[in-house]
């Protein structure tokens, strides 16, 4: 498993708000059995009030999904099994928004 890569969310009662799920936990604790995710939604899902420094929208194959940073959880890896691309290239707009949370700088 490796850090920013986006699955689609394979849970039945969730995956409809929330297609697609990223890791965004660091490699170095790949040995545990959890994975820290943070769900995406449709973009029309975003309530407006948002932050977009918090909630950052990302193109997913010509969709516009919102990263709901603040409905970051813990999944057993079993859970992540369709992996779909890796978003290393949001890397800092990922962190940012995680940063944002915590300290809200």
């Amino acid at each position: 498993m490796s850090q920013f890569t986006l699955y689609k969310n394979e849970n039945k009662s969730s995956k409809k708000i929330y297609p697609y799920l990223v890791d965004v936990q660091n490699d170095f604790f790949d040995e545990l059995n959890s994975r820290i995710v943070i769900p995406l939604s449709t973009h029309n899902a975003l309530n407006q009030t948002n932050a977009k420094k918090l909630c950052p929208i990302i193109n997913i194959n010509g969709e516009q999904f919102v990263l709901l940073t603040h409905q970051m959880t813990s999944m057993p890896k079993t859970m992540l099994k369709k992996r779909v691309t890796s978003l290393e290239n949001l890397r800092y707009e990922i962190l940012g928004a995680i940063d944002f949370l915590m300290t809200s700088i």
